[in-house]
């Protein structure tokens, strides 16, 4: 069975192999904003895990896995500061509105999950859940957050920062689960992966 992650974060591909798995990679192209647009007044959790569905069912649609018995796993991230939920920045000048207001403070980072079963390319099962963690964020110093900046690192990650890069620098701590921050909860797969009927543990002796 093909294990198929439907993202080009390298940080969640690095969490999955470092645990095991060698996933076939294939990006979904899902108009972000577009699905985000089409719900009504959704919850932060309800967001990020519409945005993972409509990545997993854009990529189990794809030629690549056609006719194929394989998992897709959906992934979205946001950072909740003060109630309001921020994606990626973009541009190093809301980067650095972002971290005005997460220095010294913490967020909250969500991630949602959605994992489809694929028995000769057809849907056959679907889970979904979303994780929630705390993140306590330090104070750089302007020299600190001038060089981060310039990296260019925290542009194009969600909450505009890394746990596992340059941004681990300025994370004083987190309450829940790491590899939820870094992109994709490993805890969480594991459950998603159990209601639609694959034992995690078959997916490591297919890699072994």
């Amino acid at each position: 069975m093909r294990f198929v992650l439907a993202s080009a974060s390298p940080a969640r591909l690095a969490v999955l192999r470092a645990a095991g798995i060698d996933p076939s990679v294939i990006v979904s192209g899902v108009d972000e904003d577009a699905v985000a647009a089409s719900l009504t007044d959704p919850t932060p959790a309800e967001l990020v895990t519409a945005l993972a569905r409509a990545k997993a069912v854009a990529v189990a649609e794809t030629a690549g896995i056609a006719g194929s018995d394989a998992v897709v796993v959906g992934c979205d991230s946001m950072l909740a500061i003060g109630g309001e939920v921020v994606g990626k920045p973009g541009t190093p000048e809301i980067a650095r509105k972002r971290w005005a207001g997460m220095a010294g403070g913490t967020g909250e980072l969500l991630t949602g999950h959605v994992v489809l079963r694929l028995e000769n390319g057809a849907v056959t099962a679907e889970a979904a859940g979303s994780q929630t963690t705390t993140v306590h964020f330090a104070t750089p110093t302007q020299d600190e957050l001038d060089a981060y900046l310039a990296t260019g690192e925290p542009l194009n990650v969600a909450g505009a920062f890394t746990l596992d890069g340059l941004g681990g620098w300025f994370v004083e701590g987190i309450e829940g689960d790491p590899s939820s921050v870094i992109g994709i909860s490993l805890p969480l797969t594991r459950r998603l992966l159990g209601e639609v009927g694959v034992n995690v543990a078959d997916l490591w002796r297919a890699n072994g």
